[in-house]
């Protein structure tokens, strides 16, 4: 499921063969999937994969959680799910980072509902994604689990920080009429970085890859010594 999930979060990806008319450096990433654009529909379809299938994730590691930084990720990952799902669901009618009328009628707040809840959905969805990266980075620390997010977590939370800092000053300049500050970059970077934390941990928790408590395959729990004594077959 996680898998899935960051396969289908990083369809935007397909903007650079397909014809969409946005500028990826500059327009917002849920503008692909606004209701006006010739392949809006495609991505709000992808979103609505990649938010249920992480949603699916979560409901299914929330039962047999017992340590509070575990239970803490998983619950902000199953918030991400649900709040990129709900995205799907309440795209932007048109893109006013091109069309200089949808940005005036955003402005004097002439647009549907949807662009407010749809604000709203995605805060929603990027608290859950940096949530979940580190609560669940601090439990691969703390309990001795999964070694790839031991090793890598604390890079990718670092690069999410920062490209989430760029990602929301450049929606400030927008909306204070002060050009976009490559926000389309900015958004896609924030995003892909989450596909790769979803693949990274997808990855920690395949079969043989270190299972919760044991650190790495063969090892003893965290914090007791090995007491298996067997040798090796000769």
């Amino acid at each position: 499921m996680l898998l899935l999930s960051a396969v289908a979060y990083t369809a935007w990806v397909l903007e650079v063969v397909l014809s969409t008319g946005l500028d990826p450096v500059q327009a917002y990433l849920s503008e692909l999937a606004a209701e006006d654009q010739p392949l809006g529909g495609l991505f709000r379809a992808t979103d609505l994969v990649a938010g249920l299938a992480v949603l699916a994730a979560a409901a299914l590691a929330l039962p047999g959680g017992r340590r509070p930084w575990a239970v803490t990720g998983w619950a902000a990952l199953a918030l991400f799910g649900a709040a990129t799902a709900a995205d799907s669901r309440l795209p932007l009618s048109c893109a006013p980072t091109s069309d200089e009328m949808c940005a005036a009628r955003e402005t004097a707040g002439l647009v549907p509902a949807t662009h407010t809840a749809h604000a709203v959905t995605s805060s929603l969805a990027v608290l859950g994604a940096l949530g979940g990266l580190t609560a669940l980075t601090v439990a691969a620390r703390r309990y001795g689990w999964w070694p790839p997010v031991r090793r890598y977590g604390p890079w990718l939370l670092g690069a999410e920080l920062l490209a989430t800092g760029w990602s929301l000053g450049a929606i400030a300049a927008f909306e204070a009429g002060r050009g976009t500050w490559a926000l389309g970059a900015g958004q896609r970077l924030q995003v892909l970085l989450v596909a790769l934390w979803l693949a990274l941990l997808a990855a920690a928790l395949r079969p043989g890859a270190g299972e919760p408590g044991t650190g790495e395959p063969g090892a003893a729990p965290a914090g007791r010594p090995r007491t298996d004594r067997r040798r090796e077959p000769a």
